[in-house]
């Protein structure tokens, strides 16, 4: 009996806490979506998602891809097939690495920093303060950075499918010897649209989860400088598994035959 209360606790409270969050994301939406707007946090929020995040998507973007051709030379020289690295890298970097790998690079610089912020303004008060004053916390906190999020990560995704598949480029011309025009030739003939868009709209996905997770945790969180480092925790984490398993959703529904 002990077991089974331990688990019917833990399966309620699983349940508590996924309806907490349909509420909030239900309530952020919404707000979201209707006036009043907030244009400057807006702006200051996307240059903190998107401009700042640039550096960091690109590191990653430019040695995902040149490990990537490096790899794949090292697996299709077996089989003399080192003709298909171009389609490799463009498509490993277009569908599922340039989305997921920017998605959790955000995740942990993003998502932190958002619980983080809107968790200090919980514990001391501020955003009980800004309902006093009349101002709507979920339009003045959590709006701007739902839309950040939903903007920003496309972007960057775009920019690191560029990034990437130009790191695969310069490993691929300038260490294993491939001629640059027939590189490049390949690679435009083996792109398609629907490899950019699928990548596209998982970063749409991803951002939108990021800044969610990042506000819910930091929004719910309680117990002074101790919650606020557990809803930093929580945020990253969440906003990871979540992409991850919606990478495999959204791959599903575009891919699946």
């Amino acid at each position: 009996m002990a077991l089974l209360q331990i688990v019917g606790r833990t399966f309620l409270s699983f349940l508590a806490a996924v309806g907490r969050l349909f509420l909030f994301m239900s309530l952020s939406i919404s707000h979201a979506v209707r006036p009043p707007f907030y244009g400057r946090i807006l702006g200051r929020q996307l240059l903190e998602v998107g401009y700042y995040s640039l550096p960091v998507v690109g590191l990653t973007a430019i040695f995902t891809g040149m490990v990537l051709a490096l790899q794949s030379y090292t697996g299709f020289a077996r089989f003399s097939a080192e003709s298909a690295i171009p389609n490799v890298v463009v498509v490993s970097i277009t569908r599922e690495l340039g989305p997921v790998l920017a998605g959790l690079m955000v995740a942990g610089r993003i998502g932190a920093a958002m619980a983080a912020e809107i968790g200090t303004m919980r514990v001391t008060e501020q955003i009980d303060a800004l309902t006093t004053l009349a101002t709507n916390p979920y339009k003045y906190l959590i709006a701007p950075r739902l839309w950040a999020g939903l903007i920003s990560l496309p972007l960057l995704v775009l920019t690191a499918d560029i990034i990437g598949i130009f790191g695969g480029y310069l490993v691929a011309t300038y260490k294993l010897d491939f001629n640059a025009a027939t590189y490049l030739k390949n690679t435009r003939e083996f792109l398609e649209v629907m490899d950019v868009v699928s990548g596209l709209v998982k970063a749409a996905v991803f951002g939108f989860l990021i800044a969610l997770m990042g506000c819910y945790h930091g929004f719910h969180s309680k117990g002074g400088a101790q919650g606020v480092g557990a809803a930093t925790t929580n945020a990253v984490v969440s906003a990871s598994i979540l992409i991850l398993s919606s990478n495999y959703i959204i791959t599903e529904l575009f891919f699946a035959r």
